[in-house]
């Protein structure tokens, strides 16, 4: 199975990251730290990312898009914990 849609929790050092198949099947569920959070989404196929708009969201959307990525910002009203 491949991922094709990300969500990705950001926060100061750890983050969780949830991967779903094209179907809706949970594929990764895990908390990454910062350093290693590149290295994963370089080992990841071109897919969607989504990620709550805060003040970190821009840079690591820069960082994402430079992997190929297709990264959208979702306003925090719209963000489920």
């Amino acid at each position: 199975m491949t991922v094709k849609t990300v969500g990705l929790d950001l926060a100061k050092d750890v983050f969780q990251v949830h991967c779903v198949s094209a179907t809706g099947r949970k594929i990764i569920n895990k908390k990454i730290k910062r350093a290693k959070l590149l290295a994963f989404f370089e080992t990841l196929p071109r897919c969607v990312v989504g990620m709550e708009a805060c003040g970190s969201a821009h840079h690591w959307g820069r960082e994402l898009r430079k992997l190929g990525h297709d990264v959208r910002l979702m306003p925090a009203a719209y963000v489920k914990p």
